[in-house]
């Protein structure tokens, strides 16, 4: 398993945040997602044999959020 952090933006609320861990999760490739609307970020820990980040980026952005890797 993998773990990548990415800096969201564009929340407004924690049900964004919900919202985020919701749709990688309803994919079946990511194994979870937490989502941290304070911080702006998410966490997501998936297989890379399953799903690419750029999948994982993809996905967010089609929920309407941008995000991009944490430094």
């Amino acid at each position: 398993m993998k773990k990548i952090k990415l800096k969201i933006e564009g929340m407004h609320c924690t049900s964004c945040a919900m919202n985020i861990d919701g749709d990688l999760e309803d994919t079946g490739r990511v194994k979870s997602a937490k989502t941290n609307y304070a911080k702006a970020q998410t966490e997501v820990e998936f297989d890379a044999a399953v799903i690419t980040q750029g999948e994982i980026v993809s996905i967010i952005k089609k929920t309407g959020y941008s995000a991009k890797p944490q430094v």
